[in-house]
């Protein structure tokens, strides 16, 4: 990139993740694991897609049915996870005791330094993430301050599920989002590029085959990594995935100033301003950006 690209400004910090869409195999399965064992409350459904979320005026979950599912190549690109963040820690003690009353698999648990999680699969096998933040002026800064310092340690279960009121809450509360997505990439630097250069994304941490990055200090809102997709390819479209990110922005001059951005790198060539901003990552994945 140039030097007149790298001194434009970052992507608006105002940016946020407002839905995901999902491609999955059995509509009925994952609507009900979704909404009973997630969580989420089901707002609509229609001939082979639901909606769901906790704000019924902005659904956060968009689930579309493939007609003739086929099962997700070992190693190919797509989801790793698609990140629930809780508004409080209490919020995700309840989630997890949501979870294992509902006798589904706990895959993972890990304090990340900045945030706590843990993590599950769906009935199709896309990861889950469900986290709680902690206060940013408790995250820990690199020597150079530029980012923040993640980390994987072991995650008091017990400690966590204590925080949770006594009687199990059927739906998560107002207020839970989805706080960042991470990707499986088949080149870091390649995508990592991508959505610094192109987008305006700011890297905030890196470690061996991942990066991640996001808008306005925020530790990510997006990852990415090639631990198990290196050189790989995405997966077909018969297979259960990621099929969109809607990101939202503060206005409508954030969306022209992104817009203007795209324009001018050389990464791709965007359509005609429409009122949203619609293009596809180097793996294919596609992105979309609009006012909130």
């Amino acid at each position: 990139m140039g030097t007149e690209q790298q001194q434009q400004p970052p992507i608006d910090p105002g940016l946020r993740i407002g839905s995901v869409e999902l491609a999955v195999s059995d509509l009925e399965r994952s609507t009900d694991f979704y909404e009973r064992v997630l969580g989420l409350g089901l707002i609509s459904r229609e001939e082979g897609t639901a909606r769901l979320g906790t704000d019924p005026e902005r659904p956060a979950l968009l689930l579309s049915e493939i007609a003739a599912p086929t099962p997700v190549p070992v190693g190919s690109t797509g989801l790793y996870h698609v990140a629930w963040l809780h508004p409080s820690r209490a919020a995700l003690a309840q989630s997890l005791r949501r979870v294992a009353g509902s006798r589904w698999a706990i895959e993972g648990a890990a304090d990340h330094g900045v945030s706590e999680a843990v993590y599950l699969s769906d009935p199709d096998g896309l990861g889950i993430e469900l986290y709680a933040d902690r206060p940013r002026e408790q995250w820990e800064r690199p020597a150079d301050g530029h980012g923040v310092r993640m980390v994987t340690l072991p995650l008091d279960l017990e400690d966590l599920l204590a925080a949770a009121a006594t009687e199990v809450t059927p739906a998560m509360g107002l207020g839970t989002s989805i706080g960042h997505v991470h990707l499986k990439v088949s080149d870091v630097p390649r995508a990592n590029a991508f959505y610094h250069d192109a987008l305006g994304f700011e890297e905030q941490a890196r470690l061996p085959s991942a990066a991640f990055l996001a808008a306005g200090g925020y530790h990510h809102h997006v990852g990415l990594n090639s631990w198990q997709s290196s050189g790989a390819e995405a997966a077909p479209d018969s297979a259960p995935g990621l099929r969109r990110i809607a990101f939202e922005l503060s206005d409508g001059d954030a969306l022209a100033a992104l817009e203007q951005r795209v324009a001018e790198t050389s990464a791709v060539s965007p359509p005609p301003p429409r009122g949203h901003l619609a293009l596809c990552d180097p793996d294919g994945q596609l992105l979309t950006f609009s006012p909130s």
